[in-house]
């Protein structure tokens, strides 16, 4: 499970390394659960054919995927990740992996806790190039009793118990799991891809790649 990680402030790297102009404020930079993020989603109008369309946007979104038939947002507190094996079943996340609606989470780094000393420390991993990451996601949209159109992203998650980095985190006893990190040759793909595709991108990022402390 993530659910802190450090959020990107500045413009420029959403310019530069995800293609998209930022959001008009970028959200919390210390993210938990139901705060308010960015995540970046191909331009529901890119394909029209209007140069002056981008072909990606960044929203702000609440970390925790509520999806249209929540009573209220509090159902994020438990959706900020989903699961490889059980997304396509799971009633939180089922319509928005049917419906490919990938989303990439702009991050600097995660945070994990590391149990090898008895007891929870935080550890920050990073990229070990320490570019940004960008995280696999699935994003929904919930109206409010007033109307108003709330967005909400989740972070997708797999096994780690054999890889050399992540196999680390969280108490010996529990299942290792850790975030979908993508390559930036990857996004505009996983954007992009069908549901049919949507398994081929979760796959483990090498533990040289990652950076713990």
């Amino acid at each position: 499970m993530c659910s802190h990680y450090q959020g990107i402030q500045r413009p420029e790297t959403y310019r530069e390394i995800f293609k998209a102009e930022p959001p008009a404020a970028p959200g919390k930079e210390d993210m938990w659960p139901c705060y308010q993020g960015s995540f970046i989603r191909r331009h529901p109008h890119a394909d029209v054919g209007d140069e002056a369309v981008p072909a990606h946007e960044a929203l702000i979104g609440q970390f925790g995927l509520v999806p249209h038939w929540a009573d209220d947002l509090k159902l994020g507190r438990h959706t900020f990740n989903a699961r490889s094996e059980t997304v396509a079943t799971k009633p939180s996340f089922r319509d928005a992996w049917r419906q490919a609606r990938h989303c990439i989470i702009p991050a600097m780094a995660i945070y994990e806790p590391d149990w090898r000393l008895g007891k929870a420390i935080a550890t920050r991993i990073s990229r070990a190039d320490d570019q940004p990451m960008g995280i696999a996601g699935l994003w929904d949209q919930w109206k409010s009793p007033g109307g108003e159109t709330v967005h909400s992203f989740t972070m997708l998650t797999i096994n780690a118990d054999r890889h050399p980095l992540m196999n680390l985190f969280h108490k010996p006893t529990d299942e290792k799991r850790m975030v979908v990190i993508l390559e930036p040759e990857q996004f505009e793909d996983w954007l992009q891809a069908p549901a049919t595709r949507s398994m081929e991108f979760l796959r483990p990022f090498p533990a040289e790649g990652l950076r713990a402390g």
